[in-house]
């Protein structure tokens, strides 16, 4: 759910990306792509080459994309060309949109998007306001609060574990440009370099706060213990901290799966909530 203003927003897509056509001097081609918080419209530069414009809904998580992309400057990402952050409003480099790490083999996807992780989790920018250290502070209190507030809706003794993580790791937590949804959708086909990260929703953190997308997704192909073993080879992680980063993160996406099955009357298809039910108690039973 985008909340408030959304409507508002979605209305003025349509003038606002004709304004940063002629800001920008594109000419639009194809078809418009979405996911669940922005648009993207190919198109062309003065010059013939091939861009997307980038149109997104901005809230916590994703309001350091920007900053993000300009610090990997094309390294390991797509490369941002130009950017209005006060209108959320981007113009990247046109990737293969065809083609993801969805495509290969589980076993030959998770060591390169690994590697990727591995080159982005460079120092975070002092600029990035979105730090692990506080984001744990607040979930001390923040996790118990809702869980209690939705009628106690999974086992506590999750909610305690996670809490403890966060008392213990949090004042602790680095300081890397981490992207908190690194998944095998958003690493796209290129031409620069053969895979580039697209999406990111950074924060300044452990690179073992990044595991639990990798987990999720494509879920069934292979057992949780497997695939946790793989991540945490590839990306030479701490085990015990990426299980309990992974416990915290899948407390908190059951609670948003509750809130948003009781706004909206439907359950979602999203895999980040979907699976959480065997993830939490997966990593706390480690």
């Amino acid at each position: 759910m985008l909340g408030l203003g959304a409507a508002g927003w979605v209305a003025s897509l349509p003038k606002l990306a004709a304004a940063y056509a002629r800001k920008w001097e594109l000419t639009f081609e194809g078809e418009a792509m979405h996911g669940y918080v922005g648009v993207v419209q190919p198109a062309r530069r003065a010059d013939g080459t091939p861009v997307v414009l980038k149109l997104f809904w901005r809230d916590r998580e994703s309001a350091g994309e920007s900053l993000a992309l300009s610090t990997w400057a094309g390294r390991g990402a797509v490369l941002l060309l130009e950017s209005a952050p006060e209108d959320s409003v981007l113009l990247l480099e046109r990737l293969d949109a065809g083609r993801t790490l969805d495509d290969l083999p589980l076993r030959e996807a998770i060591p390169l998007i690994s590697s990727l992780a591995r080159r982005l989790a460079v120092p975070a920018p002092p600029l990035l306001r979105r730090r692990l250290r506080a984001d744990a502070f607040f979930l001390v209190e923040e996790l118990p609060r809702r869980w209690r507030d939705l009628g106690e809706p999974f086992d506590r003794r999750l909610v305690d574990d996670a809490v403890a993580i966060c008392r213990e790791l949090g004042p602790s937590a680095g300081g890397l440009l981490v992207n908190e949804d690194l998944h095998f959708q958003n690493v796209l086909a290129g031409t620069r370099e053969p895979w580039l990260v697209i999406d990111p929703k950074p924060l300044a953190g452990d690179l073992e706060w990044g595991v639990i997308p990798l987990l999720w997704n494509r879920f069934t192909e292979s057992t949780l213990d497997d695939r946790f073993a793989m991540v945490v080879a590839a990306q030479e992680l701490d085990a015990e901290k990426a299980r309990a980063w992974t416990l915290v993160r899948a407390v908190l996406n059951w609670i948003w799966m509750v809130e948003e099955h009781l706004e909206s009357g439907e359950d979602s298809d999203d895999p980040a909530f979907l699976t959480v039910a065997e993830i939490a108690p997966w990593a706390a039973s480690r």
